[in-house]
């Protein structure tokens, strides 16, 4: 089934230029990116994007990390591109990540792992919602 997901490069992945390597690895996986730019978010941005995870132990971290440099955030388009986008980034903790997954060979720990992607369509609609609006997004 066709369908859309968010991707994104974490401030790790971009500050360590691996911006390039991560759209690399996405287009090579018949992934089509259908929008993409590079944002700074706000403190508060962050908190309203991890929202679902206020009141967990990591939620202030993450929100601080997701707001400490730029990210790349993009759309995605293909065959199941929820579930091959996950298999290429790899399993959160990058110690449990399989090998030649984007979080195994780039992770440094289990935030700061490169990239995030959406775990569900449900998720997708309101991640992509967050970032994109409808004249940013291209059908391709």
């Amino acid at each position: 089934m066709k369908e859309r997901t968010l991707s994104i490069i974490k401030p790790d992945g971009v500050s360590r230029n691996l911006i390039g390597e991560v759209i690399r690895r996405i287009e090579g996986q018949d992934l089509k990116i259908t929008a993409m730019k590079m944002i700074l978010l706000s403190k508060e941005q962050a908190k309203g994007f991890y929202a679902v995870h206020k009141g967990k132990p990591f939620y202030e971290s993450v929100t601080n990390f997701m707001s400490s440099g730029p990210c790349v955030v993009m759309t995605l388009e293909g065959e199941d591109a929820i579930k091959k986008y996950r298999k290429l980034m790899g399993a959160t903790n990058y110690k449990d990540a399989e090998e030649g997954t984007i979080r195994r060979e780039f992770a440094t720990d289990i935030e700061k792992n490169i990239v995030h992607g959406s775990d569900s369509k449900e998720t997708a609609d309101f991640e992509i919602g967050y970032f994109f609006n409808n004249l940013e997004m291209m059908d391709r």
